[in-house]
């Protein structure tokens, strides 16, 4: 009975991971990759000197690549922002889409 319900475990687990390549293209392992690599670039994010625009920025990762969008105060910011990302294991590249607000 608990080899049935250890095989029956494994199969739930193994469908779910199917699943989740069927409805992203990605697999199971790649969708919690790019969650954690977001996750961590939005830590490092807000951690950040307060004062500082860097934590109103969006981050999305697809397979190992950052985007990040919005606006930020000045130029050191933008670039602050894509050293930051650019710094957390997985990362493969960073679109820096950050707009510098107009004085």
């Amino acid at each position: 009975m608990r080899l049935w319900m250890s095989l029956l475990a494994i199969m739930l687990v193994l469908g779910l991971g199917a699943g989740c390549r069927s409805t992203t293209g990605e697999s199971f392992g790649r969708n919690v990759d790019d969650d954690r690599i977001t996750t961590e670039v939005k830590s490092k994010l807000a951690v950040v000197e307060s004062g500082s625009s860097v934590t109103r920025i969006s981050v999305t990762t697809t397979n190992g690549n950052v985007s990040l969008i919005g606006n930020v105060a000045t130029a050191e910011d933008r670039a602050m922002a894509e050293q930051l990302a650019q710094g957390v294991k997985g990362v493969k590249k960073v679109a820096n889409n950050l707009q510098v607000a107009k004085p």
